[in-house]
């Protein structure tokens, strides 16, 4: 007897692995640093907002998410055609490759980087591209733009990277347009954007409205800190932002995950507060662990990289034990996110007793 039977691709895609939550250890707090999650909690007046949508559980969500659209809109100064949400940027990437991808066509990104981009990539029977990382963490923009192919129809430039966390500046991102022909879709995926202080950051508004193939998504999930209503945000030319709508799941983004991200847009001043006092301790973290001999790579998003090989398993078993749980990726590393005052310190002490 023969069983309906998903493609073939179905079985090859990998899982997607997400972060553990702390250890429960008798007389200690323990702290989740596994998720690049921000650790504050909501900004004052996005509960409200929250609780207000709450109270029309029983209504659908606006579809068309028209005062989020407005609100985008508005601070970031682009046309409302030029926009399209979702739940995350993950979400985004899914539906990027659904729009632009047929089965067999090619999607170059950078690896080790965002590991649902091989879930997206095979759950739509595309072929994933993966161009190894330089030593350092950092993309290799020039093996990139060698790996296109005439099948290639979508790259993936993650800026700052994660897990390794350097960011491209705006002078590589602009070399490497120059090299990526007219017809290929370049996402530039800015989640941590928020994050990063470097010489020449990449102005992803200024680039979009430069090129026809350019699309950056973003999201409210890391500094705004919104993880758990998964509400993301592309901005692309109007023809690529409208493919996107036309993929979307209705219905996708909730009452609450729209009048939250509104709300967060409001109080942006209060945000960058707290993304700003995010990045000087992540200043610290990296300070102490150099000083403790290691050699991490550039960190520009909210979490820092570990170059551990081998030793993944130990270091994150380590850092259990002293409770705080990381995002171990086996055999190759592991990524730590930057949390509380006192996880870090954790962190750094169990660093240096693991050197």
């Amino acid at each position: 007897m023969t069983t309906p039977q998903p493609r073939a691709t179905v079985a090859e895609i990998p899982p997607y692995v997400a972060g553990k939550p702390p250890t429960v250890r008798p007389g200690m707090t323990s702290y989740k640093l596994s998720s690049n999650e921000n650790p504050y909690p909501p900004l004052p007046g996005v509960v409200e907002a929250v609780q207000a949508g709450v109270a029309a559980m029983n209504r659908y969500p606006d579809m068309g998410s028209a005062a989020l659209y407005a609100a985008l809109a508005e601070t970031f100064d682009v046309p409302a055609d030029d926009l399209s949400v979702a739940t995350g940027s993950v979400g985004l990437i899914y539906q990027l490759v659904q729009a632009f991808c047929d089965p067999g066509d090619e999607v170059v990104f950078a690896w080790r980087s965002f590991e649902a981009y091989p879930i997206a990539v095979t759950a739509a029977a595309a072929t994933a591209v993966k161009v190894p990382v330089l030593p350092d963490g950092r993309h290799d923009l020039e093996a990139m733009a060698a790996a296109i192919t005439d099948r290639t129809k979508v790259v993936l430039v993650c800026t700052p990277n994660n897990p390794t966390g350097p960011a491209v500046t705006q002078a590589e991102l602009d070399a490497f347009l120059a090299q990526v022909p007219s017809h290929v879709l370049v996402v530039v995926d800015e989640a941590y954007v928020e994050f990063v202080r470097m010489a020449d950051p990449v102005d992803g508004i200024a680039t979009y409205r430069r090129h026809e193939n350019v699309v950056l998504t973003r999201t409210f999930s890391k500094a705004y800190g919104l993880a758990g209503f998964r509400v993301g945000y592309a901005v692309a030319p109007a023809p690529i932002a409208a493919a996107l709508r036309a993929v979307s799941l209705p219905f996708g983004v909730s009452t609450v995950a729209q009048a939250a991200a509104i709300a967060s847009l409001e109080r942006r001043d209060e945000l960058f507060e707290r993304v700003e006092a995010l990045v000087v301790e992540r200043t610290r973290v990296v300070e102490g662990l150099r000083a403790a001999g290691w050699d991490v790579p550039e960190a520009q998003g909210n979490f820092v990289w570990f170059d551990l090989g081998d030793r993944t398993a130990d270091f994150a078993a380590a850092a259990d034990a002293a409770g705080i749980t990381v995002r171990p990726f086996a055999g190759e590393g592991a990524r730590v996110s930057i949390g509380e005052p006192e996880a870090n310190d954790r962190l750094i002490q169990v660093a240096a007793a693991f050197r």
